[in-house]
């Protein structure tokens, strides 16, 4: 079993008004991690002692693409922090058509490149746009194929929403994923999700499909929710562990 952590982008809302407080409440539920999108505010001097009081490791942070202009910026910013893996996302529109892929890939190899030396892994993080194919090619594999050392972080709701077969892309990926974004919900964008176990992915056998010996993380992750975030990532937490697929505190 994996370590839990939560992704605090699922409540920004209150991390924008009460960061300690957030995740004080994070680490009650028994996360051992989290993983930052925005520090709303905060600077990471002001952020890394409320993570180490609390004993919450910091697997990764979602953020700008690596540049010439600001990568000295990223890399203080992970290292005052203590991140060791810097994620990004391409946008949907980025990968619509085959030259958007291209250009993207070559993105990444540049952001892999700046961030050589600085002891921070670079990963790439999936929207649905990620898994639809685009003449012929799936955009996921044109990004990874652009440098060997770039890791996927698997998002599940995506990759179903994407391509309908989130299993069989983390079985085929899962040489490369060291981070899995464990999501639920009915799969239908305008609708809610929900915890993870309370609606329609089988997140027991996409668990089982990762890489037990590249797979580093399970990262929690909801965009939407039609009750209480904070119950929802509470249940979502209490369901990992209960069905043995990770581990947490409590």
């Amino acid at each position: 079993m994996k370590p839990i952590a939560l992704h605090i982008f699922s409540l920004r809302d209150e991390a924008r008004r009460d960061m300690r407080g957030v995740l004080q409440k994070v680490a009650d539920i028994g996360y051992q991690g989290v993983e930052f999108f925005s520090l709303y505010g905060r600077t990471p001097a002001e952020v890394k002692p409320i993570v180490d009081d609390l004993g919450l490791a910091v697997c990764s942070a979602h953020m700008p693409l690596p540049t010439p202009e600001n990568a000295g910026e990223l890399i203080e910013f992970c290292h005052t922090l203590g991140i060791p893996r810097l994620i990004h996302t391409f946008r949907p529109e980025h990968l619509a058509a085959l030259e958007g892929c291209r250009e993207a890939a070559a993105k990444v190899r540049v952001a892999l490149s700046l961030l050589e030396g600085s002891g921070i892994a670079f990963g790439l993080h999936n929207h649905w746009a990620a898994f639809q194919t685009v003449e012929g090619h799936l955009p996921e594999d044109i990004l990874l194929a652009a440098a060997p050392e770039v890791f996927a972080e698997v998002d599940v709701y995506w990759a179903q929403v994407g391509c309908g077969d989130a299993l069989g892309q983390v079985a085929r990926l899962k040489r490369r994923v060291p981070l899995l974004h464990v999501k639920d919900g009915p799969v239908e964008p305008k609708e809610p999700m929900t915890a993870v176990g309370s609606g329609t992915l089988d997140i027991p056998a996409l668990v089982r499909a990762t890489d037990p010996d590249v797979l580093e993380w399970l990262i929690v992750e909801q965009d939407s929710s039609a009750g209480s975030m904070m119950e929802d990532v509470a249940r979502s937490y209490r369901y990992l562990v209960a069905q043995g697929l990770g581990i947490g505190n409590r």
